[in-house]
C-alpha cells in the first residue's frame, strides 16, 4: 500500500503529486501488478484533499495504462515501472550519501540540484527529433 504525502507548498498540483508518488511506488516495487490502490475515501481521510482530485489522479494513471478501475472493487495496479527495488544496495549507498550531505549543511534544494546535475550527466534527456524535411 502507498501512503500519499501532499506538499501544499510545492507548487505541484495535488493530483500530480498523487500520480508521481504512485509511479515512484511502482518503480521501487512497493506496488506490484494486482495490488489495490487505496480508495479515494482512504486517500481523502489521510490527506484532506478533495475526492475529485484523487479520482483525477487515478484516471490519469489509468490513461497511462498503469492501473485499472474495477467497478465495485477498486483500482488495481496493471503493470510496474523500472527495476529499482526498495531494498537495493544502491538505496543504502544513496541513504549514506544523503546523510553526509545533510551533515555537511546542505539543504534539500541543494541536494536536489546536485543530484539532478549528476543525473543529467549520466542519463542525458533524449533529444527531440526534428519534424519535417530539412530540404
Amino acid at each position: 500500500m502507498v501512503d500519499y504525502r501532499i506538499d501544499r507548498h510545492s507548487g505541484v498540483a495535488t493530483y500530480v503529486q498523487i500520480v508521481q508518488q504512485t509511479k515512484q511506488a511502482l518503480r521501487l516495487g512497493l506496488l506490484v501488478p494486482g495490488d489495490k490502490l487505496p480508495t479515494a475515501r482512504e486517500v481523502v481521510e489521510a490527506t484532506a484533499v478533495n475526492p475529485n482530485t484523487v479520482l483525477k489522479a487515478y484516471r490519469e494513471l489509468e490513461r497511462e495504462g498503469l492501473v485499472e478501475a474495477r467497478r465495485g472493487l477498486g483500482t488495481f495496479v496493471r503493470r510496474s515501472l523500472g527495476a529499482a527495488p526498495a531494498d537495493s544496495p544502491l538505496r543504502a549507498e544513496l541513504e549514506d550519501w544523503a546523510a553526509r550531505a545533510r551533515a555537511a549543511g546542505l539543504e534539500r534544494e541543494d541536494v536536489a540540484a546536485l543530484f539532478s546535475a549528476v543525473l543529467d550527466t549520466h542519463f542525458p534527456a533524449p533529444q527531440p527529433t526534428s519534424q519535417g524535411d530539412p530540404s
